[in-house]
C-alpha cells in the first residue's frame, strides 16, 4: 500500500520570510497528488516544522522559523487535511521519522511504498529520504513537486537535480514525476 508524504509545505517555507518560489511552484503538483489520493482513499500524511526556542536548528543553525503555534508553522490553505486519513505529525529535526511517530503510523496503515513530496529537496526531504529507506520502506520521490533551498550555491535549481541524483544513487529511490505518480495512483 502507499502513503502520500508531505514535508514541510507550511507558509514559513512557501509564501513567508523563507520562502522559495520553487516551492510555489510545486504546490500545483502535489495538489494533483493529493486529489488522486483522496479518490483513492491513499493516506495523506503532512510531515511538518513544530520548532521550540530549545530546538538545536533554532538555537545554533537557522535561527527561528516554523515555530510551534504560530502562523507561520501552518500547512498552507490549499493542502490543509480535509479527512482522518490524513495526519499531521509535528518535527522539530529535519528528518520526519525523528521523534514524530511516523515509522509507527506508516506500519500501522500497512504501508509499504511512501511517495515524497514537499521541501526541502536538499535538507529535510533529504533527511526523511534516508530513514525511510533505514526503517525498509520503498520510496517514491517526486521530482516536480519537491524543490530545494540554495544553501551550497546560489540555485535552487541545480541543488535540488543535485540531490535528486544523489538519492536516486545512494539510496536507490525511484524518482518520478507528478503525471507518472497520478498514472500509478489511478492504477490501485
Amino acid at each position: 500500500m502507499y502513503s502520500v508524504l508531505i514535508i514541510d509545505m507550511l507558509y514559513e517555507f512557501v509564501y513567508g520570510r523563507l520562502s522559495s518560489p520553487m516551492a510555489r511552484q510545486i504546490v500545483p503538483n502535489i495538489i494533483k497528488i493529493v486529489e488522486e489520493s483522496r479518490k483513492k482513499n491513499i493516506p495523506i500524511i503532512h510531515v511538518i516544522d513544530s520548532h521550540l526556542p530549545t530546538d538545536v536548528e533554532v538555537r545554533k543553525i537557522w535561527g527561528p522559523h516554523a515555530m510551534k503555534d504560530s502562523s507561520e508553522a501552518r500547512i498552507i490553505t490549499e493542502l490543509e487535511p480535509r479527512s482522518e486519513k490524513e495526519f499531521v505529525l509535528e518535527k522539530r529535526w529535519y528528518s520526519g521519522f525523528r521523534g514524530t511517530g511516523l515509522a509507527q503510523l506508516l506500519r500501522d496503515l500497512d504501508v509499504k511504498c511512501i511517495i515524497v513530496t514537499g521541501i526541502a529537496t536538499n535538507i529535510c526531504v533529504l533527511h526523511t529520504v534516508a530513514d525511510a529507506v533505514y526503517e525498509r520502506f520503498e520510496v517514491v520521490l517526486v521530482s516536480d513537486a519537491t524543490a530545494a533551498i540554495p544553501i551550497v550555491s546560489d540555485d535552487a535549481k541545480v541543488e535540488h537535480e543535485l540531490f535528486l541524483k544523489y538519492m536516486s544513487k545512494v539510496y536507490a529511490v525511484k524518482i518520478m514525476s507528478t503525471e507518472d505518480v497520478i498514472r500509478m495512483l489511478s492504477s490501485c
